[in-house]
């Protein structure tokens, strides 16, 4: 506590002039409530000494004014009330004495300057709260301009709820929060040093609180039941309605920022846990139209009844998949759609799948290698991708026996229609146009990597860094693309290459090498010029051939390096090749093929991250990314007659999807293709790769994910060219959205407003997530929040239009003042608009 105060009139006293024949100044003082007895120790005294008055000290203290120290001036206090006289063994002393006390509710309104000394009754209320230094010192941090007795309740309420701001609606957030616990410390120390009355009697002026028990689950559950009543489409249930606040628009716009808040949301989500059992809603949802209550978010049944309404059309065969897209991304700004994110996802992904059935079926028609290409590269290649996401979010599914059935139609359409189909196809194609001469005009080849892609940069003596990842198949690459252009300054363009077979790493690796003679041995080492390809110091010997300034190094070497590390490493190189290798490891193991799904997801981290430290650190301005082979990867185990025995004698090679060969026994049902197209004229080798997607029976790895073979998933692989260019023309954006309402004045508690996403979401427009809500002139919020997802790539108008409801707290609103629209970023709290606006409400009585 701050004692400034009393020190000044203290010492006041002990230098008053000396009269009447005195030689000193002494002061008593009898503080009977004992308020000061924990600050007296603090009280430094310049012209005096300070000595404290117990039940056994009294003639000790005679002693010492009378014949010890009759000199000094003294303070004595008193922790207790003032003796009668007769008790009173220093009343001669005090006859001749200055008696001091004070108020202390009195003196602590003066300590923060408050001029209305009508407040000393409301700082009387609390002075136990204020006897306590930790207690004083929070109330005083906290800034407020207007002193009222309300300010000063809220005040202490804040203090005793440790609140970093003076803010009631927090308050109340802190103390629901609390009581999850099994002691609710803030309501303890309310009832102790604060006033439980006044907490409650502001719960009924803020939010309507109308009930005759002082319960905090039923100030919940009225709070939650409120908000529920905003955007359900159904009349409440009569049991419900006794809950309905007296002041909606504050409890929905209570509910509204505590379920959004980014620290708060998930106590919020317990709460709403437990009063969702306590009104029994499973049991009126079940009974109500789910159109009635597809935007409500109160609570999370409403969520896991969508979800099952949407599985069980699916699973009935209604296949309205317009509309349960509708659905999901109607969700998609909901609270609890981050905790179902993973299901939502996984019905979105399922739905686009067999959505494509309708679209391709009997649609697989390319007559020629160029047309199949053309036709996987622009559209087949996108329900690769969505069966990659779909099970990226099934697996994170806890519960997922009410997925198994979509789970289910998911296999039997991408397996036994999509790339039986398909692959079946390809092999005709492969039969009559490729065994021979295994190339397609008009489609860079993967033996020709180095002279396409990289040797003009060698050539000109610019620096390129070559990014070789294992594995990333041509619909990654696509992800991976869309991703460089959206995170890095400069272009991004991706072109198709025809792999190599059979594709497997040790033939790949070697193909994206330069050379001027390539060979294979008997033991299936292939030789670059003489150089055995194996081995990253093979790989460096061989370009270095080629460049004096050239390097190959893993990417695991470099994973750790700091900016010095990069520097040191490549300065003074040219040619530089990047080896990478996530999805490969986990796809080639059988006990780890089941996560190569999160290995691509992991790829493109990665791969991202090494390209900004390329970038940033060593200003790398050219970069290709590309990969060794593709891959298959199905989830569900392989029935019998999917595999088949080899057909070759002695191989010199051989995996599931291959073999390499001279001698071969029977081309049924099996694709020899000559690599002479490789290995030159003389060589009689075959790459034996089985029609379709069929596997050899080989002991021992697994047999979900696959390469070697001549599927297009294996074979057409990503060449991703990305230049680092330094102007701002080059820099994704976000896109921009913007209010569209004429009028700037609102005129009633609850109201609409219309926004629009002026650019359509491309490689370098990015989507944007806003936070919508009103404040005030003091930046105080006094609406609900609303959530805008801008990402859509619709080139019709209408389809990026957004309507969102606002609700406005229930307080005074002045004609006269300016209140905001704050456009916020949601992640980065950055303020896009803050648009002016007026209120004039028509009537003030809530809604």
């Amino acid at each position: 506590m701050n004692l400034k105060e009393i020190s000044n009139i203290l010492e006041e006293n002990l230098n008053a002039e000396l009269i009447n024949g005195k030689k000193r100044n002494i002061i008593f003082w009898y503080d009977e409530g004992r308020e000061f007895e924990e600050d007296i120790k603090d009280l430094n005294l310049k012209n005096g000494k300070v000595i404290k008055l117990n039940e056994n000290n009294s003639f000790y203290i005679k002693y010492l004014l009378e014949k010890k120290d009759p000199y000094s001036n003294y303070l004595i206090y008193s922790p207790f009330a003032k003796p009668n006289p007769r008790d009173n063994w220093l009343l001669d002393i005090l006859e001749y004495s200055f008696e001091f006390s004070t108020d202390k509710a009195d003196l602590i309104r003066r300590d923060f300057n408050i001029e209305d000394e009508s407040l000393n009754k409301v700082f009387k209320k609390y002075l136990k709260f204020f006897g306590n230094k930790e207690r004083y010192k929070r109330f005083a941090s906290y800034s407020i301009e207007n002193w009222t007795e309300d300010s000063i309740h809220i005040r202490v309420l804040s203090s005793l709820c440790k609140l970093p701001i003076v803010d009631f609606e927090e308050v109340l957030k802190a103390i629901l929060i609390e009581e999850l616990k099994k002691e609710n410390k803030y309501m303890k120390d309310i009832k102790r040093f604060g006033d439980e009355n006044v907490f409650w009697s502001l719960v009924e002026k803020r939010y309507g609180y109308h009930f005759e028990d002082r319960d905090l689950k039923i100030l919940a559950t009225m709070l939650l039941v409120t908000h529920n009543s905003y955007d359900l489409g159904e009349k409440l249930p009569n049991k419900w309605k006794r809950y309905l606040s007296l002041k909606e628009s504050d409890s929905i716009v209570f509910v509204s920022n505590f379920m959004n808040h980014r620290v708060h949301g998930k106590f919020y989500d317990e709460i709403a846990d437990r009063i969702e059992k306590q009104l029994d809603l499973e049991e009126y949802i079940d009974k109500w139209d789910i159109d009635k209550y597809l935007g409500s978010t109160t609570f999370r049944a409403y969520d896991e009844k969508i979800i099952e309404s949407i599985l069980t059309g699916i699973s009935d065969g209604l296949n309205e998949y317009e509309r349960y897209k509708r659905i999901i991304n109607g969700r998609r700004t909901s609270h609890w759609f981050s905790i179902y994110e993973n299901e939502y996802n996984a019905l979105y992904y399922g739905i686009e799948i067999l959505k494509k059935e309708r679209e391709i079926l009997n649609n697989i028609k390319a007559k020629d290698s160029i047309s199949m290409v053309e036709d996987y590269t622009n559209k087949y290649y996108i329900i690769d991708s969505l069966y990659r996401k779909f099970y990226i979010s099934y697996d994170e599914i806890i519960d997922k026996d009410k997925f198994i059935n979509l789970a289910e139609k998911v296999e039997n359409f991408y397996n036994n229609y999509f790339l039986n189909e398909l692959s079946i196809k390809w092999s005709q194609i492969v039969e009559e146009e490729l065994l021979e001469d295994y190339s397609i005009q008009g489609i860079h080849h993967q033996k020709n990597f180095y002279q396409d892609f990289v040797s003009p940069f060698v050539e000109n003596e610019d620096r390129i860094f070559v990014i070789i990842s294992d594995g990333l198949r041509y619909e990654a690459g696509r992800e991976l693309a869309e991703l460089l252009n959206k995170e890095l300054r400069g272009s991004t363009v991706i072109d198709t290459m025809l792999g190599v077979v059979p594709s497997y790493t040790k033939l790949g690796m070697a193909s994206l090498l330069p050379r001027k003679s390539i060979e294979i041995d008997g033991r299936g080492h292939i030789f670059m010029d003489g150089i055995n390809t194996r081995g990253t110091e093979n790989r460096e010997k061989i370009l270095k051939n080629y460049s004096n300034e050239a390097m190959a190094i893993q990417y695991n070497e470099i994973i750790d390096m700091n900016r010095e590390g990069y520097e040191k490493a490549f300065t003074g190189k040219k040619l530089i090749y990047i080896y990478h290798n996530t999805i490969d490891a986990l796809g080639d193991k059988a006990q780890t093929e089941r996560d190569v799904f999160k290995g691509v997801e992991n790829a493109f981290e990665d791969i991202v991250d090494l390209t900004k430290k390329l970038v940033n650190n060593v200003s790398a301005a050219n970069i290709i990314i590309t990969a060794d082979h593709g891959f298959i990867y199905r989830r569900s185990p392989l029935e019998e007659w999917e595999k088949i025995n080899k057909k070759v004698s002695n191989p010199l090679e051989e995996g599931r999807r291959f073999v390499l060969a001279e001698d071969i026994e029977d081309t049924k049902g099996i694709l020899p293709i000559s690599t002479k197209y490789i290995f030159g004229e003389n060589s009689t080798l075959k790459a034996v790769v089985p029609k379709g997607i069929i596997r050899y029976k080989v002991q021992g790895a697994g047999a979900n994910y696959v390469h070697g073979g001549a599927a297009l998933q294996e074979i057409l692989l990503p060449v991703i060219k990305f230049n680092n260019k330094r102007t701002d023309k080059y820099k994704a954006t976000e896109v921009e959205v913007k209010l569209t309402n004429i009028s700037r004045r609102i005129t009633n508690r609850t109201t609409y407003l219309e926004f629009f996403q002026v650019d359509i979401v491309d490689d370098k427009k990015l989507p944007l997530r806003l936070k919508l809500y009103f404040e005030n002139e003091n930046g105080d919020k006094i609406s609900n929040e609303n959530i805008i997802i801008a990402d859509s790539k619709s080139k019709k108008p209408e389809e990026r239009v957004f309507k969102e409801k606002f609700t406005l707290k229930d307080i005074a609103y002045d004609k006269t003042r300016e209140y905001y629209l704050i456009m916020e970023g949601e992640s980065d709290e950055k303020v896009y608009e803050r648009i002016v606006f007026g209120i004039s409400l028509v009537r003030d009585d809530g809604f």
